[in-house]
């Protein structure tokens, strides 16, 4: 049995809140951290809540097979999750890994390591996403089309979840509620 459990959606799906609930509630989570290509936002940092490379670099790493799982999401950006970070988490018996992940890396993680429970935060519609989007600003109308179309992707993909938890809009706390009983069950 692994302490790990991956935790995915589409972009404005909502699952970095639930992490961030699960954690203010004072479950035993450590975070899995994701290596991505994409600029740093207001408030983050290296580490935290990725570290952050360059594409030549990011490449090189996939070339050196130091990464678990890797994707493109995009069509311009890479996230993945190196092996030592994930033997890190696995490391800390005490812990519950939470791996945040796109479908595509769900889809490799369930062929070699199908221990791992894998939930997908979804939205109640496409529609909600897109209003989502918009409230965070800083995407431009491009930026927020082309999440609207892979989001549309990651949701044929439903199949590959072991749970998937409808995030309605106003509603997180039962969100979260229902994410904390999955982990209980699978802990």
């Amino acid at each position: 049995m692994s302490n790990l459990a991956i935790i995915s959606g589409p972009s404005g799906s909502g699952k970095d809140a639930v992490i961030d609930k699960l954690v203010e509630r004072g479950l035993p989570i450590e975070r899995v951290i994701t290596t991505v290509t994409r600029p740093m936002r207001p408030g983050e940092s290296e580490g935290q809540p990725y570290h952050f490379t360059t594409p030549e670099k990011f490449q090189a790493m996939i070339a050196n097979q130091e990464l678990a799982e890797w994707a493109q999401v995009d069509n311009e950006r890479y996230y993945g999750v190196t092996k030592t970070e994930l033997s890190r988490v696995e490391n800390l018996k005490d812990r519950i890994g939470i791996w945040k992940i796109e479908w595509k890396g769900v889809e490799t993680i369930k062929k070699s390591r199908p221990e791992i429970k894998a939930i997908l935060i979804a939205p109640p519609s496409i529609d909600v996403l897109v209003e989502r989007s918009k409230k965070r600003g800083a995407q431009t109308q491009e930026e927020i089309q082309n999440r609207i179309v892979y989001s549309q992707e990651f949701l044929q993909h439903k199949y590959l979840y072991d749970y998937v938890v409808v995030n309605e809009e106003n509603k997180l706390d039962q969100t979260v509620e229902q994410v904390i009983d999955i982990i209980n069950k699978i802990s």
